[in-house]
């Protein structure tokens, strides 16, 4: 594996902790800034926005430029702008960056896929795919929690300071190791990306990766209270029991690294049918503390080896957009991140409980479940491009 995917890791790691660290830090904010809670939780909403909408547009606007021309731009913006939000008195200088933040994260993310791919044989692009999006688990199993242990310590703008110096080594080794040359578009026109992107079974495969994240997202957002009021634990324990579920996602992307490439169809199936197994079960038995540190971690692997599938299998059914696929998978990533919580939060808000988001999250899977049941029955004709590609 070149070392430049590892640095591409490095860097999306750094961008990983930036996404989620707020969930730790939105009291700090608030009472710094002097706004209300809801407020400061809007930071978390505008980064998912930017990230949904952030992600094609920048795809387009950079598919042109040499890909470490367009890396090291979005990486730079990234770090600036967190640099101005470490330093701002503001909340709407603060928001401002959240969204311009999310949108050099959208441009890295498709750009860095689609780099990695191209850096690698085609027999280890499912694990160069997952090296990169090993950057989000190892921001989940350190970088949260680090986030989190800063804000506590010495306030919410050193978590700020720490992901732009954390950036910085990944900008110096990108602008050394990534080739300098120009994207292969394949001599499509952007038009033509988008035309390609249409397709019914590629729509699909995006909808079931947002269903997945979805319900991921869900059951992790309301981790906190389900493990304090409901399983018995503690508030010393939850930054344990995120890290778990962080080293869960880890061995998961781990793991569908080695067998994404080969059978992602079978991982796809399998890998949903027993997250939503689990979902169900946590919810079921949640007041076992036992029980529920075993799910907690098999339902994070579960998780990102099916996600990590997915976009292995995105990438292969978008050939004829070369620049343009990547972007639509970070794309239909942060809209399950984005819907999950607010589906699980409208439950929450109905009365149903503090076990509503997990059954929130089976719900979803079972969503997913079922258009991958449509995805399996679809024309052999139609699957036969994306099967060519794995050989």
């Amino acid at each position: 594996m070149p070392f430049a995917v590892y640095v591409l890791g490095l860097a999306v790691f750094a961008q990983g902790t930036s996404e989620f660290m707020l969930s730790g830090l939105v009291s700090g904010i608030a009472t710094d800034l002097e706004v209300s809670l809801p407020a400061a939780g809007l930071l978390t909403s505008a980064f998912a926005l930017g990230m949904v909408i952030g992600a094609p547009l920048t795809a387009l606007l950079s598919r042109s430029w040499p890909r470490r021309r367009a890396l090291l731009f979005f990486l730079s913006v990234f770090v600036a702008v967190h640099v101005v939000g470490a330093l701002t008195p503001g909340y709407g200088v603060l928001l401002a960056t959240r969204v311009v933040g999310a949108l050099a994260n959208a441009g890295f993310w498709a750009v860095a896929l689609m780099t990695a791919l191209a850096m690698v044989e085609p027999h280890v692009r499912a694990r160069a795919t997952a090296v990169v999006v090993g950057g989000v688990t190892v921001a989940c199993v350190v970088g949260v929690p680090a986030g989190a242990a800063l804000g506590s310590l010495w306030g919410w703008r050193s978590a700020f300071w720490a992901v732009a110096l954390v950036s910085v080594p990944a900008l110096v080794a990108l602008a050394r190791v990534v080739p300098a040359g120009r994207p292969d578009t394949g001599g499509a026109g952007a038009r033509g990306e988008l035309r390609s992107l249409g397709r019914p079974r590629l729509l699909l495969t995006l909808l079931v990766m947002a269903l997945v994240q979805g319900a991921t997202f869900c059951a992790f957002s309301y981790l906190e209270p389900l493990v304090t009021r409901v399983t018995g634990f503690g508030s010393a324990w939850v930054p344990a029991v995120l890290a778990l579920f962080g080293v869960g996602s880890f061995i998961g992307v781990t793991v569908a690294g080695r067998i994404a490439g080969t059978r992602p169809a079978a991982l796809i199936g399998s890998g949903t049918t027993v997250l939503l197994l689990g979902w169900a079960a946590l919810a079921l038995t949640a007041g076992n503390p036992a029980a529920t540190l075993v799910l907690v971690l098999c339902q994070g692997a579960l998780a990102f080896a099916t996600g990590t599938a997915l976009i292995t299998r995105v990438l292969h059914l978008a050939p004829d957009a070369p620049t343009l696929a990547g972007s639509f998978a970070t794309a239909a990533f942060n809209v399950g991140a984005a819907l999950g919580p607010w589906l699980g939060g409208l439950a929450l808000g109905a009365g149903f409980g503090l076990r509503a988001p997990l059954w929130v999250s089976a719900l979803l899977t079972a969503g997913a479940l079922a258009l991958s049941a449509v995805l399996m029955l679809a024309p052999e004709a139609d699957r036969r491009p994306a099967e060519a590609l794995l050989r």
